[in-house]
């Protein structure tokens, strides 16, 4: 039993993937996907810059 046999075995490394052409359906796709997260992104920009939306509700007085 030498020190390197015990233990898990590492895996063989898995082939790469062949890059595949992608036609005008699946670039719209991408392209629609993109605008709408960035539209996605500037209204959490937007929300961000204002307060909770929780202004009702019980409110706890300080005495106890």
């Amino acid at each position: 039993m030498s020190g390197r046999e015990g233990g898990k075995k590492k895996p063989l490394k898995a082939a790469k993937k062949a890059t595949k052409e992608m036609d005008d359906d699946e670039m719209a796709f991408k392209q629609k996907q993109k605008e709408e997260q960035k539209a996605l992104e500037a209204l959490k920009q937007k929300a961000a810059g204002k307060g909770p939306l929780t202004g009702g509700g019980i409110k706890k007085s300080g005495k106890k």
